[in-house]
């Protein structure tokens, strides 16, 4: 079936006793069995849920695994994929990701014995210059967060198959419906679902996506094991909005575009961080590898933080928060916000300044969002 088919059918049809056309919730916690030997399939929600296992159908079909766990957060799906390895295992990533994943590497998991070399992920020299003996994975986020710079996964997997690292990709920018990592060769992906595949800003949720029985296998006990499953309901809320994910989406870069070339032409910006834009040094990068150019960009205002509040007050439409992916459009300070638990010198060397603004397109008129934007920087 076609993607947006699948984004509406699969997972669906659960109820054998009243024909739903939606998958119900099974609130239950535990499940009796019909004797000591044999149950109905689940035992306790911790485990396995009717409902949570409809959405991992359905975001393995769209992203083309074998298997799905869904997660309580984005940051759940990244502790569980980090548990493929273990202390002393070495793992190249960008210098340039999101905020939490770096404060995840850098302390959590650096304290319990791994070890992160965090690159220039665009330079796949400096990719294969950070591999050393104990190295065993590739953690690849593109577009990155927040400067949209584009990492050529072709290129990540050669490396990866060549030295024999797992590689992990970030899918959560894009969605599967402009990016498929796995079927570019990427081993298992990874989804923060409160963004895009759920869409609406009423849930926190997460996916991983495997397509190896080795890593679907591992990163099913440890979800069990860890206790980081998410709850039926949470579940059937990323499953009820990503039905609407491909229109969403198509939406969502009509804005995007609109915004980014306003921007790119305005006195008060310095520079506009979009793929989309004939001008983004990897906009044939982006072209040949996703599907669209997604509804995420960033840009530098010509002044300093004060410039940037002002604007924020001056905004009628766009809405200072965090998070991303929602059917309303989000403006943040990743100095402050999304990017605050990097350390003064990381944020320095990913390009991440006081001048940097992010901004999560939604789903509103392109042309009320355009001026919406001029006012607020006119203002």
């Amino acid at each position: 079936m076609d993607f947006q088919t699948r984004c509406v059918h699969t997972g669906v049809n659960k109820d054998s006793a009243y024909n739903s056309c939606t998958t119900p919730i099974y609130p239950s916690s535990t499940f009796y069995w019909n004797d000591l030997e044999t149950n109905s399939g689940y035992d306790y929600t911790r485990s396995g849920n009717p409902t949570r296992r409809a959405l991992e159908e359905n975001l393995a079909s769209l992203e083309g695994g074998i298997d799905c766990r869904a997660v309580s957060t984005g940051m759940s799906a990244i502790t569980a994929a980090m548990y493929l390895f273990k202390p002393g295992d070495h793992i190249i990533t960008g210098n340039d990701i999101y905020g939490g994943t770096f404060r995840l590497f850098y302390d959590v998991f650096t304290s319990q014995g791994y070890k992160f070399s965090f690159v220039n992920m665009r330079d796949p020299d400096a990719v294969k210059a950070a591999i050393k003996p104990e190295t065993k994975g590739l953690w690849i986020e593109t577009p990155s967060n927040p400067l949209l710079n584009i990492v050529n996964i072709a290129d990540m997997v050669e490396i990866a198959r060549e030295n024999n690292l797992i590689s992990i990709s970030d899918n959560t920018f894009l969605s599967p419906y402009l990016q498929r990592p796995l079927d570019m060769g990427v081993d298992v992906v990874v989804h923060s679902t409160t963004k895009y595949l759920n869409g609406h800003s009423d849930v926190v949720g997460g996916a991983v996506i495997t397509k190896e029985t080795e890593h679907q296998e591992r990163i099913s006990y440890i979800v069990n094991a860890m206790g980081l499953a998410c709850s039926p309901f949470d579940a059937w809320l990323v499953l009820r909005g990503v039905k609407t994910l491909g229109p969403r989406m198509e939406a969502h870069q009509r804005g995007a575009i609109a915004v980014a070339r306003m921007l790119d032409e305005h006195p008060k910006v310095e520079r506009v961080y979009y793929p989309g834009l004939e001008s983004h040094p990897q906009h044939e990068l982006a072209k040949s590898q996703q599907e669209g150019f997604g509804a995420m960009l960033s840009f530098d205002i010509t002044e300093d933080r004060a410039f940037a509040e002002k604007v924020f007050k001056n905004l009628k439409l766009f809405q200072l928060a965090e998070s991303l992916g929602g059917v309303e459009s989000l403006i943040e300070y990743p100095e402050t916000m999304s990017h605050a638990s990097m350390t003064a010198e990381a944020r320095k060397e990913a390009g991440i300044s006081e001048k940097t603004i992010r901004v999560s397109i939604g789903i509103e008129s392109p042309e009320d969002l355009v001026a919406d934007m001029k006012n607020g920087l006119d203002a």
